[in-house]
Formats: structure tokens, C-alpha cells, sequence
């Protein structure tokens, strides 16, 4: 797992698999934790390094329900975890999914040790919506929520103007083409880009559910070619054509199931 200081106030943690993001975001005496990183040994790892660096944990935030980015509780299991409505009538939906799914890849890639999801309880956030941190600070922060569906069915994506990164889940990301998940679609998908591309403008840095922290250069190349890539999706699925750098094998079997949940097939 490797960590990334952006910003005073920011601190991103890339998984050493699938290169997920995690970010601590500080505000004042307060802190969030937003999504998670995968193994045993990160999670065990994380409440430590952020005390070390001074980032306290007074809860956990999700950008969706996908099991990979639900696993802060592991290493934090007394904080509360937030989550924009959507995504908290998903896990409503599915309840014991993402536990299922957790230990289908730990019974997979052999991984031993590894303590029980509890999710327990969520707080429900609206998206849009506002999120104060570091409410005894004299300059009080707060985190913008924006709705952001169409790899799933749920998700959003924080804002964080004072420091001017953008947290935007499984979105613009360098490493992986636009995932459709049962419950998306490339409607929505397209309108969540649509979204996010005013805030890329103000960024600094944008950071994706997979893939390192982007330059918002980087990013808005990322956003075309996605969108690009959905647009040739949804009118000839058989024949759009991969997003330039992520033309590889595993990115062709995402396309693939793409394809699969267009057409039936």
C-alpha cells in the first residue's frame, strides 16, 4: 500500500490490489476515512499511520456499495459510517451481499486472517448535500456531496473545495474503463461525467476509486475518452472501441460484460 500527501489536509492510500484508493480527509479536530483499502495487513495498518500523521478518524464515508470500498469498519469498527442515501437503500437491498462477496475473494486469492464486515448501523446522506468537518475549528470545513450513478445504481462523489480535490469513486480512472454494474447504465454513467467535469476544472487533484491520484489535465482526458467510449457503447455495442492505455486483456473482459448487460447476451 503506498500513501500520498496532496494536500495538508489530505492523505490518499492506494491498495496494492486493483490500485483502490483510500483517502483521509482532516478537517480541525475532525476526520474522515473515505472508502478502503483491501488486505488484512493495509487495514491493520491504516488507523496507525494516521496517527502518526496527525489525522484523526471520526467516521468512515463510502463513494458506493461495492464490497471493495466497504471495508473500513475492519480497521475503524466503532466509527459511523456515512454513505449518500443511495447507496444506503442498496445496502438495505443487499443485505449480507457485500459480506458474501468478501469471502468468496478471500476464499479465492487465499487470504487468512481477515475479521468480519460489520456494517452495522449507516448514516444517510443527501446527495447533493453538505458534510461539516472540524465544526470547533474558527474556519469550519465542509465536504459537497454529488451524486454519481451509473456504475452502480448508487455512489456519490465529495468535493472538497478548500483543499480542491475531488473524491469521485469508481469515475476517471486511469487503469480501468467505465464499469457497467447491474443498476447502472450508461445514461447515468454519462451524466455523472457530465457532473463531474466542472468540479475537474476547479481541482487539483482528482482522486479515482482505482488508480493513483490524477492532475485535473489528466482527469478531463480521462472524462473525454469515457465518455467516448460509452457514446460508441450505446450505439453499436459489439463495435466501440477500448479507451486509449486500457486496451488490455482484463479491460477487454470488462468490456465484454458491458456489452453482455446492453444486449441481454
Amino acid at each position: 500500500m503506498r500513501a500520498l500527501a496532496l494536500h495538508p489536509d489530505v492523505l490518499v492510500f492506494v491498495s496494492d490490489l486493483w490500485q483502490t484508493t483510500c483517502t483521509a480527509v482532516r478537517g480541525g479536530d475532525e476526520g474522515f476515512v473515505v472508502d478502503s483499502p483491501i488486505y488484512p495487513e493495509e487495514l491493520r495498518a491504516l488507523p496507525e499511520v494516521l496517527e502518526h500523521a496527525g489525522f484523526p478518524t471520526s467516521g468512515l464515508l463510502v463513494t458506493h456499495a461495492d464490497w471493495d470500498h466497504l471495508l473500513g469498519r475492519i480497521a475503524f469498527p466503532l466509527a459511523s459510517l456515512g454513505c449518500a442515501e443511495s447507496t444506503a437503500e442498496r445496502l438495505d437491498a443487499e443485505v449480507g451481499d457485500a459480506q458474501r462477496k468478501l469471502r468468496e475473494f478471500d476464499a479465492e486469492h487465499y487470504v487468512e486472517d481477515r475479521g468480519p464486515l460489520p456494517l452495522g448501523s449507516l448514516q444517510s446522506l443527501p446527495a447533493p448535500g453538505r458534510l461539516e468537518l472540524g465544526s470547533d475549528s474558527a474556519t469550519p470545513r465542509e465536504l459537497e456531496l454529488y451524486p454519481a450513478e451509473g456504475h452502480t445504481a448508487d455512489g456519490a462523489a465529495y468535493w472538497l473545495p478548500w483543499a480542491r480535490v475531488l473524491i469521485c469513486g469508481d469515475y476517471v480512472s486511469p487503469v480501468e474503463i467505465p464499469m457497467l454494474s447491474p443498476g447502472g447504465s450508461v445514461a447515468a454513467y454519462r451524466a455523472t461525467l457530465t457532473r463531474l467535469r466542472p468540479l475537474i476544472d476547479q481541482a487539483e487533484w482528482v482522486i479515482p476509486g482505482h488508480g493513483a491520484p490524477l492532475v485535473a489535465s489528466r482527469a478531463q482526458e480521462i472524462v473525454a475518452d469515457d465518455d467516448s467510449y460509452l457514446e460508441q457503447l450505446e450505439r453499436s455495442p459489439h463495435a466501440a472501441g477500448l479507451p486509449a492505455g486500457r486496451s488490455t486483456q482484463i479491460q477487454r473482459r470488462i468490456h465484454d460484460a458491458n456489452v453482455g448487460l446492453l444486449t441481454g447476451g
